[in-house]
């Protein structure tokens, strides 16, 4: 840890290096493109007939897949450009069959592979690392999602911001304009210039083509485009300040009923009771790269629910977040171990073992302040049952070093109910790139609570995670890791699968690309493993080794067939079901595992996945089919269907599971829209509806109306006799932005 921290010491004394991949001019110097500076005003109509348009160069687009460097299949002309108040980005997607045209939904944050797209991603802070994406669709509809740690990308797309957009179509194709406010973006100038990262990209679902620019590097693939490494660096000048100011406040009401088992425990008895609520949020712009955001009494009925799982596993299940003020620029707040293992994981907050607890404010700061990276975050909750009222604190800091892909940074939370219940975490990042796609990542991390010996210097209280990978599709790639958490590392604000263990992985793959003549767009061959081992005795607890072969077609189907070698070690029973336990011992068993993905820019498609082989002392099956029907920009219809079977046919016991999910999608326009989402759990014999009416006249004017219910399906299990009705919610939520100014 000594040698780690006074490495950490020096960089942070290193000059800030401004370092940006650049293209060159004829005479060799290093240059930006500039992007050109409107004069007259652009009318947002998507018809590209300004004074302001006209005579102006197109980006040089050229395809991406599936001919690598080709010129498009299609004439496409994107522009860009800006004053002082927005950037312009205005697409001529032109169609010689206007019939291939594809759109599939007007609702907001639609993403689909079925959908024709033009899209622009900014690395607004030219880190190389984080970048927010805005697509349209020919139907107008605006999806914006902000993109983390560059490679792996992990899109969020519940972050939500203020930009405008409008589409015209003709019988030639379809013609947009986009336009973004600088607000909207967080930059850092200096010298009166700003340098962004831009890419754009055109995705054409009829015949599975993307057209960019710049041209990404074919090891990527599709994935180049949602890449702010691989973003062409653009110069604009004489941006004014912007420091916005936005208030939303809110209004809540309803009807809410629940039934629950009486003092006696002879009857199920219905409360009813009247939900009424406000709050809001405020954001402000601090400087040209810094924001601030409070609320009071958030509330997220709008949000949509979880999905359903079935847990066949000795550890918790991870669900996302999808709270809209946990999610602008939530990269700031990233530390992130292995998997799904977070140093701060936002849905402690607000969330008790599933139940809603309440907030009563809090703040967040988020942009760069000189070189770092900024983020900071309080929030005090209500007191909820034995749990008492919270105190959640976050700090990040986070900057560019050596290079620009290269980062170290530190991160402090703290969860505070008392004097005497308390528990601190701080932890230390570096990512560095070596040469070419190699690079290294080391955390450190280290926690201290109430009623533990809380030393610096002991490995007990410490989690260490280090990787070496290469990145890319194409050759020799790999994922090597270390990781190791002590007994008593706890980082109360996180999420941590697994306590005490030591863990090696994980992948060493070899892509191709084939040629033009290939059915093939990309396929890959790869051994990949894990192994966790219990730090009290040195034994495997988990492990999970095989190989397996990858592929993608030019039709963009997609598929994978894998072995599994599987170890695992049960200290404890465990039960499946009250019909099904895993007794403690040893098992090894083997299992393969199949998904196929047919042509995701098809309207009409069904994924499957399948598992199947030993389970401890048994037997398992496991499969899902995911269909999904774009009937037109009107209706929408999403199912899965998942089954679980496992039997010990020497205990005579057996475990069957059965999850079933319907949503349909409904607009009428960009608007007005219906989301109906129906699941079904055999585990808890429930069935879980969640039904929200959402109008959305302008960007930060919402109306929302959401039903929720929960029923059961076998009243009988249990005496006395369940009530048919769990839960049942009706509420109205309305929320208006106000930009003073």
């Amino acid at each position: 840890m000594r040698v780690f921290i006074i490495i950490v010491s020096i960089l942070i004394l290193l000059p800030c290096q401004t370092l940006v991949p650049q293209e060159n001019d004829t005479t060799g110097n290093h240059v930006h493109l500039r992007i050109d500076r409107f004069n007259s005003p652009v009318r947002i109509d998507g018809r590209l007939d300004e004074a302001c348009w006209k005579g102006l160069k197109s980006l040089p687009m050229k395809m991406i897949q599936p001919v690598y460097g080709a010129d498009p299949g299609e004439r496409t002309e994107v522009f860009a450009g800006y004053d002082n108040n927005y950037f312009y980005v205005a697409g001529r997607l032109y169609n010689r069959n206007p019939r291939d045209i594809q759109v599939t939904s007007f609702q907001r944050d639609n993403w689909a592979y079925a959908t024709d797209f033009l899209g622009i991603l900014l690395d607004s802070f030219n880190d190389n690392e984080n970048g927010l994406m805005f697509l349209t669709s020919p139907a107008g509809t605006r999806t914006d999602i902000n993109i983390l740690n560059d490679f792996s990308k992990d899109p969020n797309i519940s972050w939500n911001t203020f930009w405008d957009v409008a589409v015209t179509r003709s019988d030639s194709g379809w013609f947009a304009e986009m336009r973004i406010p600088f607000s909207s973006l967080r930059y850092e100038p200096k010298n009166g210039q700003v340098i962004m990262g831009l890419t754009v990209h055109r995705w054409f679902a009829k015949r599975n083509e993307v057209y960019s620019y710049p041209l990404t590097q074919q090891k990527f693939g599709y994935d180049g485009v949602y890449m702010p490494s691989e973003t062409r660096k653009i110069l604009l000048e004489g941006i004014p300040k912007h420091n916005p100011l936005y208030i939303t406040p809110y209004v809540l009401m309803g009807l809410g009923q629940e039934t629950r088992l009486n003092n006696e425990g002879t009857s199920y008895e219905r409360t009813d009771n009247f939900v009424k609520g406000f709050g809001g949020d405020i954001k402000i712009g601090l400087a040209k790269n810094l924001t601030a955001d409070f609320t009071i009494y958030p509330d997220f009925a709008q949000v949509e629910v979880d999905d359903q799982k079935v847990n066949l596993t000795r550890y918790s299940l991870f669900f996302p977040e999808k709270r809209i003020f946990f999610q602008e620029r939530s990269g700031n707040f990233e530390f992130r171990f292995e998997g799904n293992d977070y140093l701060f994981y936002s849905r402690r907050i607000g969330i008790d073992n599933g139940e809603k607890v309440g907030i009563y404010g809090g703040a967040r700061l988020v942009g760069r302040v000189g070189p770092w990276d900024v983020g900071l975050l309080n929030m005090q909750t209500e007191k909820h049952g034995n749990t008492p009222s919270e105190n959640f604190n976050v700090l990040r800091f986070r900057r560019q070093v050596l290079n620009p892909y290269s980062y170290i940074g530190t991160m402090i939370t703290s969860r505070i109910g008392s004097k005497d219940l308390w528990n601190t975490v701080y932890g230390l990042d570096g990512i560095f790139r070596l040469f070419g796609d190699d690079y290294f990542t080391f955390k450190w991390a280290q926690s201290f609570e109430n009623g533990k010996p809380n030393n610096i210097l002991d490995f007990r209280n410490s989690r260490i995670y280090s990787v070496w990978e290469r990145r890319g599709r194409k050759g020799l790639g790999y994922n090597l890791s270390y990781s190791r958490s002590g007994e008593d590392f706890n980082p109360q604000s996180g999420f941590e699968l697994i306590d005490n263990f030591t863990r090696i992985g994980d992948q060493v793959q070899f892509g191709w690309i084939p040629g033009e003549r290939s059915r093939l767009l990309n396929h890959q061959i790869f051994l990949a493993g894990t192994a966790y081992y219990r730090n009290n005795d040195g034994k495997i607890e988990t492990a999970n080794f095989g190989p397996g072969w990858k592929f993608t077609t030019k039709q963009n189907s997609s598929g994978s067939v894998r072995l599994h070698r599987n170890t695992e070690d049960v200290a404890e029973s465990f039960r499946l079901s009250p019909e099904a336990e895993i007794p403690a011992g040893r098992y090894t068993f083997y299992q393969v595992s199949l998904n196929f993905d047919p042509r995701l820019n098809d309207p009409y498609r069904a994924g499957v996945n399948i598992r199947t082989g030993g389970f401890y002392d048994g037997w398992h099956i496991s499969t899902s089919i995911t269909p999904m029907a774009f009937i037109s920009e009107y209706l929408q219809l999403e199912g899965t269907y998942q089954y679980n079977f496992v039997e010990f046919s020497n205990r005579n016991e057996k475990f069957r599971n059965h999850i079933g999910k319907l949503k349909i999608d409904a607009s009428l326009n960009v608007k007005h829209s219906v989301t109906v989402i129906a699941q079904y759990n055999s585990s808890g014999n429930s069935v879980f509806s969640n039904i929200r009416y959402h109008f959305n006249p302008t960007e930060g004017h919402d109306l929302y109306i959401v039903y929720d219910e929960g029923l059961n399906t076998n009243r009988y299990r249990e005496t006395p006799v369940l009530p048919a009705m769990k839960n049942r919610a009706v509420l109205l939520k309305y929320s208006y932005t106000f930009r003073p100014g």
